[in-house]
């Protein structure tokens, strides 16, 4: 059976699609065929160009990543896709799906599912049930609308407690390298604070979980085999385990692998030693959230910086 997963993003150029690869790799890893379309602002795509590849590649699930601002595109994306074959089922997922109100499938007529949980198991849930012909049976982590136009909500799926195993989307060769002038990696997921106002923490429960250091140096090293030299590392707060990180740089560094970084982090998990390391190891910017000049604001949001 085959899977297609579509990443929208119009207003910048094309990135390489972590999430999809993520889930892409883990989907492979369970016998389904899966391909990824990638529309940024330089994507040059056709209708007749997208209808050649439904038709040629015939997807029985289309996997759509959804953001507020691109949420046009994909009602647009989902609408076309009905119109070429009504029976390819249509999910959603993402920062927009997570926490969207099944009231929301008023407004979604050609989607027919909106996950919840975890990317990798909860599409493999879904893919299983259109796999064994009963699309909409022993389903988890979705909000689904079924044939009748009845919506159901489902449990949540409990996440993978060690990163490790999920797949690898670089080391099992999910992206193209030809196109790639930057990697974005992830070291951890999920976020252990409380800011009142970002999607990580409450998405992810409040839990952060890791790949291995060795799982990390092995795509590190495999990208910089394909030619990739520069790395965004997309984790929220990649300094929250400290020890753990200063292994990785070191690493970076008695390897000799050369490389340039961009991180993200608190301002209030780096030390100076370490901003040392990272400016050695080849880091060139550490994106901090400075959220506001206001100590009233400050306050309220919860994040106690």
């Amino acid at each position: 059976m085959n899977i297609l997963l579509i990443e929208i993003n119009p207003f910048a150029p094309t990135m390489t699609p972590i999430s999809l690869g993520y889930i892409a790799a883990f989907l492979e890893s369970k016998g389904f065929r899966t391909k990824i379309l990638i529309v940024g602002q330089d994507t040059s795509l056709s209708r007749s160009g997208f209808h050649e590849l439904i038709t040629g590649f015939q997807p029985a699930l289309v996997g759509l990543t959804a953001y507020q601002r691109t949420m046009l595109y994909v009602r647009g994306f989902a609408n076309l896709i009905k119109s070429m074959n009504n029976n390819i089922k249509v999910a959603i997922g993402g920062p927009q799906a997570t926490f969207m109100p099944s009231a929301a499938f008023k407004e979604l007529s050609d989607i027919d599912y909106i996950c919840r949980s975890s990317g990798e198991l909860t599409l493999l849930k879904v893919a299983q049930a259109i796999k064994n012909r009963t699309p909409f049976s022993d389903l988890a982590g979705v909000s689904y609308k079924d044939p009748q136009g009845v919506v159901f909500d489902t449990s949540g799926i409990e996440d993978v407690t060690e990163l490790d195993h999920y797949p690898s989307p670089y080391l099992n060769d999910i992206f193209d390298y030809s196109r790639m002038n930057e990697a974005i990696m992830l070291t951890s997921r999920g976020c252990p604070y409380h800011c009142i106002y970002c999607y990580t923490p409450h998405a992810f429960k409040h839990k952060i979980t890791f790949h291995s250091v060795d799982r990390v140096m092995a795509e590190i090293k495999w990208v910089t085999k394909k030619g990739v030299n520069r790395l965004w590392f997309a984790d929220p707060n990649i300094s929250c385990k400290l020890n753990r990180l200063i292994e990785i740089f070191d690493s970076i560094l008695t390897q000799g692998i050369e490389v340039k970084m961009w991180v993200q982090t608190r301002v209030d998990l780096v030390t100076p030693e370490l901003m040392k390391m990272m400016k050695r190891a080849g880091v060139g910017v550490i994106a901090f959230g400075l959220e506001s000049a206001s100590e009233r604001v400050l306050t309220r949001l919860g994040k106690k910086i």
